[in-house]
């Protein structure tokens, strides 16, 4: 009796192992998920080394340098500093330069050997980091002191020391102009929501620029001649035109964008957003989102490798970095499953699209009009919905047969 009832469950279990493996495997098959690195702790800063190939990752909280290789995106390397933030690349002498928050100096990596070969005393607090390659000296901002340490690259001294600057945070060098733009949010008692300019040629403060509340994160656009300001208190970029030192935009992204950069191929910026996880592309020709990407766990940093065509994004709280190809956002405009409506200064035009298993999704609005808001649901999805829906169905008709030979033997 038991043994006829039982030859019915091998195939109840081979359909059920088929089936289960298949709708764990298609949604996964279908949306592929970035590339994930695992770094060390609390990554804080990442920049692009276009000599090697590499990218170079401060963690802050295990106090290393990790070196990805971006042919097989994986950890080549890992350098020990104290209190990484901020990092730059240094072009012309091949060697990676990293803020020490709490040594109040800059640790020096040649690339060639991934070792550090020297360190440089700057101001208290140091936070910030650019190089600029037309004088070859590099740029420190100095939060404790509000000034901003300028170093020449080919002694590993500070030259130079510019004052008057409230708190300086981020740091970003237009090439086409000669100078370096710092993002001076001011204390949180007495913020001052500005951008200043530092003259490379005169080492003192050309103009201050106000923007949004809370700036933090900046890149420059050397297409367009603007500078690109996150503004973490007002989910905001304020874009700024170099020619003139005004701002000539406002684009609303995430929740409390960080880290800023410029993707000089396609032409658009990226701003991650810490407050809910995901990255903003923004054309630069338009002054407008096309796309929102998922990002690992509190992203907080943003790098473009130009040779790949990919974007790095550290995640400070997830100790990951998250790898993003431009090449699956299409031509710098992103096709929308959802209805937009036009931008004005006071809103925002997104997208919802999916982009090489990159979920994009966000909702349009207009000061002069709604438009209907609509949630895009995959095929793909809906199909193993339907294959979970059709698995009940067989089970239950192999459950109601099964009750029927039980009842049915001898």
């Amino acid at each position: 009796m038991i043994s006829r009832a039982s030859s019915y469950a091998p195939p109840v279990l081979v359909l059920l192992s088929s089936l289960f493996l298949l709708t764990a495997f298609l949604p996964s098959a279908v949306h592929a998920q970035p590339s994930i690195i695992t770094v060390g702790t609390q990554p804080s800063g990442i920049a692009y080394d276009s000599a090697k190939g590499e990218l170079f990752v401060a963690n802050y909280g295990s106090n290393t340098v990790s070196v990805i290789s971006d042919s097989t995106n994986t950890v080549v390397a890992n350098v020990s500093v104290r209190s990484p933030l901020g990092v730059a690349y240094d072009s012309a002498k091949g060697e990676i330069w990293v803020v020490n928050e709490f040594g109040s100096a800059v640790s020096v990596i040649a690339d060639i050997n991934n070792t550090v070969i020297a360190s440089v005393p700057v101001g208290s607090e140091p936070f910030g980091i650019a190089y600029d390659s037309g004088k070859g000296e590099v740029f420190v901002s100095d939060q404790g002191t509000n000034s901003v340490s300028v170093i020449s690259d080919s002694t590993n001294a500070v030259i130079a020391t510019v004052k008057g600057l409230n708190a300086p945070l981020d740091m970003a060098y237009d090439s086409a102009k000669g100078e370096v733009f710092v993002v001076t949010p001011g204390p949180t008692l007495s913020p001052s929501d500005t951008v200043s300019v530092i003259s490379d040629s005169t080492n003192a403060v050309a103009a201050n620029i106000t923007v949004g509340i809370a700036p933090y994160g900046i890149a420059y656009d050397s297409a367009k001649g603007e500078v690109f300001v996150s503004n973490a208190g007002s989910n905001s970029l304020s874009v700024i035109s170099d020619s003139n030192n005004q701002v000539v935009a406002s684009v609303t992204v995430g929740s409390n964008p960080d880290g800023v950069a410029y993707d000089s191929g396609k032409g658009e910026v990226f701003a991650v957003n810490a407050g809910d996880n995901t990255v903003s592309v923004v054309s630069d020709s338009e002054n407008e989102v096309v796309a929102t990407l998922a990002a690992g766990g509190d992203p907080n940093a943003i790098a473009y490798d130009s040779a790949k065509g990919e974007i790095f994004v550290p995640g400070y709280g997830s100790g990951i970095v998250s790898v993003i190809s431009d090449a699956s956002l299409g031509s710098g405009t992103i096709t929308s499953s959802s209805t937009t409506s036009s931008t004005t200064s006071s809103s925002s035009t997104s997208t919802s699209a999916t982009a090489s298993g990159l979920t994009s999704s966000s909702s349009a609005t207009s000061s002069s009009s709604s438009s209907g808001s609509s949630v895009a649901i995959s095929w793909n999805y809906l199909g193993v919905i339907a294959i979970n829906v059709a698995l009940l169905l067989v089970l239950s008709g192999l459950a109601v047969m099964r009750k029927r030979n039980y009842r049915n033997l001898p």
